[in-house]
């Protein structure tokens, strides 16, 4: 049941990485050979199926509080093909919900791909298409990467235009790749600048695990680009954030969106609030790396918990 006034209805946008969401099948076109059930990490179909019930409870949560229903929007990153995806849908959580997605296949080297999960009965997609992102190495050759996904359609009749990212990762460190992650912020702003010919008061809204924190370049190159607001800016401490790494939090994952969204008018689609889902049951509970993300897998030791990254959601309102 959706939590409402006598005049306004309330509604959940959530991201999330699921940290190599991957069947137990071998791709011969992707870099899958660990996720198989004879490989050093023994990826079993027990072992998925545990892993598509938990991403399954926790995606019917995210928002909960907030709204008393699941997200009507849900962003994915990592996600192996479109078949993963039919199987988290069809997962004990969310099998009673009217989920459908959008996902196209990409180039990226490890056969990691981005989606969008939204619910039939509050989104209708209009259209959607994928954008790649042209990066080349030291020898000139091309540099495969997630591709962006833009969905657009009508969220309960209004226009909402939806860019699900996962920016080139920092694996190599992050000054020598930050220029991937700069060519990913380029891309969006053009994407953007597209939807904006067509309609100039486009209501945007861009998620993401950009691989960067708020506060660096290529993030803040986009937030400018379009007089973006970033409502995880004020979110980042030493104490919280979505991933973890070395002990020190980062918060890769994020929403930016048009300042429409503030606007006042009454049938309008606004910002409510944004934070971070990182319930306790997501965490570690004790040693070294207490209350970090609670993992599937830490190198190839299997941990049997959801993620490596903590999910993010916005909370919007439509006034009668």
């Amino acid at each position: 049941m959706h939590l409402e006034t006598k005049t306004t209805t309330f509604y959940t946008l959530a991201f999330y990485n699921i940290e190599n969401l991957f069947d137990i099948y071998d791709d011969e076109l992707t870099r899958d050979d660990d996720f198989l059930p004879t490989a050093e990490k023994r990826w079993t179909v027990k072992r998925y199926k545990n892993k598509l019930r938990k991403l399954g409870f926790v995606i019917s949560e995210i928002g909960k509080k907030e709204t008393n229903t699941h997200p009507a929007i849900v962003g994915l990153a990592e996600v192996e093909n479109a078949e993963v995806i039919k199987d988290l849908m069809s997962s004990k959580h969310l099998a009673e919900i009217d989920y459908d997605f959008v996902h196209y296949d990409s180039p990226d080297e490890r056969g990691i791909d981005v989606a969008l999960l939204y619910d039939r009965n509050r989104f209708k997609v209009a259209y959607s298409k994928n954008y790649s992102i042209d990066l080349f190495n030291e020898k000139d050759e091309a540099d495969y990467t997630r591709d962006i996904l833009l969905v657009s359609g009508l969220f309960e009749g209004l226009e909402l235009h939806v860019i699900v990212n996962h920016w080139p990762s920092r694996r190599t460190g992050d000054l020598e790749t930050g220029h991937k992650r700069m060519a990913a912020s380029k891309k969006v702003v053009e994407i953007i600048d597209n939807i904006k010919t067509k309609n100039k008061e486009a209501k945007i809204v861009v998620m993401g695990d950009f691989n960067d924190d708020p506060n660096n370049e290529s993030v803040t190159h986009l937030v400018h680009s379009h007089g973006l607001f970033n409502p995880m800016e004020t979110l980042i401490s030493n104490e919280r954030g979505t991933t973890n790494f070395k002990q020190k939090w980062n918060l890769f994952d994020q929403f930016m969106f048009t300042h429409n969204f503030f606007e006042r008018k009454k049938n309008s689609l606004r910002y409510v609030n944004a934070n971070i889902f990182d319930e306790d049951f997501l965490k570690l509970y004790d040693g070294k790396y207490k209350g970090t993300p609670y993992r599937t897998y830490v190198g190839r030791r299997y941990k049997g918990g959801y993620s490596d990254h903590f999910p993010i959601f916005l909370t919007l309102k439509i006034k009668q």
